[in-house]
């Protein structure tokens, strides 16, 4: 995979949409949430979830996580979490930490109209820049969903 060295390459990244293939499925990303949703047509009262780029960054946030807990967070793989109505994943996608290296998190969303299928050409007419390896852009399954508390958890998806 190629490095970039320079930052001109991808100027104002936090402003645009992305769409790549993320860790679980092909996403749109960006940290514009109100772009997000215009895009999809969604709600204006459903959140999106909240990608770290590492665990150093979600513990800078203001995300506070149960102390029982805090392991299966670290150890998790393709699985967000909710902890008081705040959805967040750490991705351990070499892809996303070298395309977005610069910035501690972003929003992520399946790239799909809401209630909708993938469709690339809807994407493509969307996005600001697609992001695509050799194997391409395909959909799949989305990631596990898991709500947790100060006493248990409940998986949701």
């Amino acid at each position: 995979m190629a490095r970039f060295k320079s930052h001109p390459r991808l100027p104002r990244l936090n402003v645009k949409v992305i769409l790549a293939q993320t860790d679980t499925t092909v996403g749109f990303l960006s940290q514009d949430a109100k772009r997000l949703k215009e895009i999809k047509k969604r709600s204006q009262t459903k959140p999106f979830i909240k990608v770290y780029r590492d665990l150093k960054a979600l513990k800078s946030s203001k995300i506070r996580i149960p102390q029982i807990f805090k392991n299966s967070v670290r150890r998790a793989k393709k699985t967000t979490f909710i902890v008081k109505n705040s959805a967040f994943r750490v991705s351990k996608s070499p892809l996303h930490s070298q395309l977005l290296r610069d910035l501690a998190w972003h929003y992520s969303t399946s790239a799909n109209e809401s209630g909708q299928d993938f469709d690339l050409l809807f994407c493509a007419d969307k996005a600001d820049i697609i992001v695509q390896n050799r194997d391409g852009l395909h959909q799949r399954n989305s990631s596990s969903l898991y709500i947790i508390n100060n006493q248990k958890r409940r998986r949701l998806r």
